[in-house]
């Protein structure tokens, strides 16, 4: 394959403590600066689900590789399992009336191949295993997204979806629950997100 003349960059990390400058090599602002600026509403539906990934990259202990923006699943754990992290949760950071219900998108989508610089054909799911992520906590006064006690997780292999909700595109907890997604604790995420890819091999050579 033909060598790229600008390849993709890696993702580089940053300290906080790195400043922003003029012109003239003025200081007028640090990096972390930035980040309080722009990352602090973490209940907020956009910076919920990068705080939700970060939290299953802690659980598998890969949170030092970095965040890729354009890889076709969210996170490839130690054992090479590759998985897609969703987010919901009760409390926005909007004005509510109710409680928001908890659903997730799960469409099926076309990959972004780097290397050919292009999408894939191939319409399809495309981690081994999903993890659902709830802030479930309902009381404003308490609420801190940094307390993994007010967070359950719900795990559930590719196929189990694809089984079960073919290319429908969100779906509920309920329905998740019905179909047989997998409860556990942060602590419990790893272990459970390698049971699932287990689970996922298994039916794979099962239906061969």
């Amino acid at each position: 394959m033909e060598e790229k003349k600008y390849p993709a960059i890696e993702p580089k990390f940053y300290q906080g403590d790195e400043p922003f400058c003029t012109a003239n090599g003025d200081t007028f602002a640090s990096l972390v600066d930035y980040w309080r600026w722009a990352h602090s509403d973490l209940i907020g539906n956009v910076e919920r689900g990068h705080l939700a990934e970060y939290l299953v990259a802690c659980a598998l202990g890969i949170q030092r590789r970095g965040r890729v923006e354009w890889d076709a699943y969210d996170l490839l754990s130690p054992e090479g399992i590759s998985v897609e992290v969703k987010s919901s949760g009760y409390l926005q950071s909007w004005g509510q009336d109710r409680l928001s219900s908890i659903s997730f998108r799960i469409p099926p989508t076309h990959a972004w191949d780097h290397e050919a610089n292009e999408y894939e054909r191939e319409l399809r799911r495309q981690a081994k295993v999903y993890v659902f992520c709830v802030h479930h906590h309902t009381e404003q006064e308490t609420l801190n997204p940094l307390d993994m006690s007010q967070w359950d997780f719900y795990v559930a292999p590719t196929r189990l979806l694809n089984e079960n909700v073919g290319a429908q595109k969100m779906i509920s907890l309920h329905r998740l629950l019905n179909i047989g997604a997998r409860k556990c604790s942060f602590e419990e995420l790893h272990e459970k997100i390698v049971e699932a890819d287990l689970y996922e091999g298994v039916n794979r050579t099962q239906s061969e």
